[in-house]
């Protein structure tokens, strides 16, 4: 029977359709690979993630002779990832053993552009919580000094809360990868992208169960589905991860794709961050680098990939075996591993190094260093380049403020309960800031009394009236006309001010009509020191005052010299730096290198210093601080058990809404706040409410003391004061005291005793 025309009219149009359409469609095809090829080079020739700037404290050293607190070592070496062991077992990188008198290190390799070690085993001998000796141990020689790795403190993340360390595939051990491979895709190295024996087991399974459920995915459309898809599960999605994978297959090596893949893989959670990459999983899960897994730890890393949280050992270690246990009979299957091998790997347990949530062991230091890091990078910079930011905090110095802090405000709750009644509907609060006064460099910052409920950072963002800790400015400002011999007028006065009187008062009345420079300031009396003001000149002391870089304008008002005018706690900190750091400002730095992604430092940015003042004023102002100490109002130091040389000042502002405290040596400066953000009266001075904390603090960190004083610059002069005339002393002068000068300015020889001659 003969076709109908018009059906065989329309059958040879159909066909030239159809010839028609395929090369339209190879030719959209064409066109969208080499659309998608352009992405993926793009991608892939380009910053592949985004990696975390980390931050680290400083290191920790250690020396023979050191005083360490008790448990020092065991916390320190936790935060650094070492390991506790027995002793029979073999000592490996990262591990500790303990006994009562010594304490095994196997250090970590410690390899940073500007200072590199390779780890080597060392024991530390204690004895009274000080440490006897440091022994390396596989060379049997004696050090004097050792250097602990600085702890991680943060990450700088980016919105997706990525952690990762890039590892090359030529350093990843071949049982590692052949954990992968037999975990996830063991025909990696022969397939062309796709394995289509395993597309059709999952799309079987898939009509089987109705919906799309098993994905037949190789290691390369893993990582383009990573890459550059979502996870959403349909059919569109399937088609463009094959052709994305078929791509990326012609276009790069297989150990290049495996390298992109084992940097880039998902393998759980450490709190609200992603652990990402074979290598932060290694130290995760393990607390070891991934060229030191073993096998037994490589696959049950490798089970981790097909459901990581599921499988993860710190959720289920059972779970966690079996699967690590079918890991290794893949292996074995495949010849990747011998048989003996793989039975001693799967008869070895589960033994994750341990997992604390990631916690912020300085926020309000992190908050400050944050702030002056955005000065010289981006948010996105931070967030994505890698950056590696060694910073100047002292973890040990830390928690010892923290510590002293919460100690200090407890006992002063206790000793007031109208404070925890909360009658002032305010909490009492406190700050902390330790310096290097030399360099400025921030060991320590506590910034309130609790940063989960109140991240106001009182150190660098309150002012607050010193009180008397600022009377050491007006004091040097007098230095150029008098000298600490100087007597002073403590006798009441009324001063007209703007049209009011103003009758300053001392806090004490036990005292003389007349007193030195020197007395004065240590007993922190307030006559006197509006004397030596108007003997000075206000003009002359906001003149001294500002080569200090205080942010307050001070104003040439008598209260000015009793610490009328509120400043910021840091630079007052910073300006008493001056006087431990031989006339030196530094700028409170809380940082010192940062390293870009390849281990190399960037170029420093540094801060101005400058000298303010001759170290021959520095040092006789820290003369009269140290009699504060030995003699005024900060002698309760002494009944806290600090007995070595230390300047200081006592603060209290008017009605007692603040409490100060600031000492130092030559190694170590801190503060000391007391009071609440409401300016609530706290009924406390200085001398009671923060110099105890000051105690604790200093006692909780033994290795800064030292125990030394100011060497005497060449232009300062000592000379013997008569006791009567405050003159220097002649050989008939009956009583007289040592007192410090320059040399340009010192008293007449004594002419009271002088007709004896």
């Amino acid at each position: 029977m003969k076709k109908k025309p018009q059906l065989r009219l329309a059958y040879k149009l159909g066909i030239k359709i159809f010839l028609l359409c395929i090369p339209v469609c190879f030719l959209s095809l064409l066109i969208y690979s080499i659309y998608l090829s352009n992405g993926i080079e793009s991608r892939f020739s380009g910053r592949r993630w985004q990696i975390p700037s980390k931050v680290y404290s400083d290191t920790t050293v250690l020396y023979t002779g050191q005083h360490i607190p008790k448990g020092f070592f065991s916390e320190k070496l936790k935060n650094l990832n070492y390991h506790e062991v027995e002793d029979n077992r073999q000592f490996q990188k990262g591990q500790i053993r303990t006994s009562p008198e010594a304490v095994d290190i196997f250090l970590y390799d410690f390899n940073f552009s500007f200072k590199k070690r390779v780890g080597f085993p060392v024991r530390i001998r204690l004895y009274n919580n000080k440490i006897q000796s440091i022994v390396r141990m596989d060379k049997k020689i004696f050090m004097p000094v050792l250097e602990l790795e600085p702890e991680e403190i943060m990450q700088f993340f980016g919105t997706k809360r990525e952690r990762r360390q890039l590892v090359s595939i030529n350093k990843i051990p071949k049982h590692v990868l052949f954990a992968i491979l037999a975990a996830e895709d063991k025909s990696f190295y022969s397939h062309f992208g796709i394995d289509p024996l395993g597309i059709i087991r999952a799309t079987f399974k898939n009509i089987a169960h109705g919906r799309l459920s098993q994905g037949g995915s190789t290691i390369t459309q893993q990582l383009s589905k990573n890459y550059f898809l979502t996870h959403k599960r349909t059919i569109s999605r399937k088609l463009k991860e094959i052709l994305i994978s078929l791509i990326i297959e012609f276009m790069y090596e297989k150990d290049e794709i495996f390298e992109i893949y084992l940097n880039e893989i998902y393998l759980g959670q450490k709190g609200s961050e992603s652990i990402n990459g074979i290598l932060e999983a290694s130290f995760f899960y393990f607390g070891k680098s991934v060229t030191s897994l073993l096998l037994p730890e490589a696959a049950a890393i490798a089970g981790l990939i097909k459901a990581p949280n599921y499988y993860s050992p710190y959720v289920n270690k059972k779970r966690c075996k079996k699967r690590r246990d079918m890991v290794i009979r893949a292996m074995s299957h495949n010849g990747w591993v011998s048989e003996n091998l793989a039975k001693k790997a799967v008869n070895y347990p589960v033994k994750p190094a341990g997992c604390t949530v990631y916690e912020r062991k300085a926020p309000y230091f992190i908050d400050y260093l944050s702030n002056q890091l955005h000065k010289f990078y981006s948010p996105k910079d931070l967030s994505s380049l890698g950056l590696t930011i060694y910073t100047t905090l002292d973890i040990q110095v830390q928690r010892a403020a923290q510590k002293a802090l919460k100690k200090g405000l407890n006992r002063l709750e206790k000793e007031n309960p109208l404070f925890l009644n909360n009658k002032y509907k305010d909490k009492l609060q406190g700050a902390i800031v330790v310096l290097s006064p030399k360099t400025g460099y921030i060991l320590a910052m506590v910034g309130g009394k609790n940063y989960g409920t109140s991240q106001f950072n009182r150190i660098t963002d309150a002012k607050r009236q010193p009180g008397s800790a600022f009377k050491p400015f007006v004091y040097l400002a007098g230095l150029n006309k008098l000298t600490p011999a100087t007597l002073l007028s403590n006798r009441k006065k009324t001063i007209i001010v703007n049209g009011k009187a103003w009758s300053p008062e001392n806090f004490s009345r036990k005292y003389s009509d007349k007193v030195t420079m020197r007395v004065a300031l240590a007993k922190s009396l307030n006559l006197p020191t509006v004397d030596l003001a108007f003997k000075t000149g206000l003009e002359k002391i906001i003149e001294k005052i500002n080569l200090f870089e205080f942010s307050t304008e001070f104003k040439s008002f008598p209260s000015l010299s009793l610490g009328a005018f509120e400043v910021i706690p840091l630079e007052l900190a910073r300006a008493y730096c001056v006087f431990a750091a031989d006339g030196v400002l530094p700028y409170p730095m809380p940082f010192k290198n940062v390293l870009d992604e390849n281990g190399k430092i960037i170029k420093r940015r540094y801060m101005d210093i400058k000298q303010v003042i001759s170290s021959a004023k520095a040092f006789i102002i820290s003369s009269m601080l140290k009699s504060v100490i030995t003699d005024g109002t900060g002698s309760l130091l002494k009944k806290k058990g600090v007995v070595f040389p230390v300047a200081g000042k006592t603060g209290t502002s008017n009605n007692y809404k603040d409490a100060w405290f600031i000492g130092y040596t030559p190694d170590i400066l801190a503060l000391v706040w007391i009071g609440f953000d409401k300016a609530y009266p706290i009924n406390a001075t200085g001398g009671t409410a923060a110099l105890p904390i000051w105690a604790d603090l200093i006692k909780f960190i033994p290795q800064y003391i030292s125990g030394t004083w100011f060497k005497i610059p060449s232009k300062v002069v000592k000379k013997n004061i008569c006791n009567l005339s405050k003159q220097v002393a002649g050989k008939n002068c009956p009583d007289y005291f040592e007192e410090f000068f320059l040399d340009t300015n010192f008293p007449k020889k004594c002419t009271v005793h002088d007709k004896y001659k």
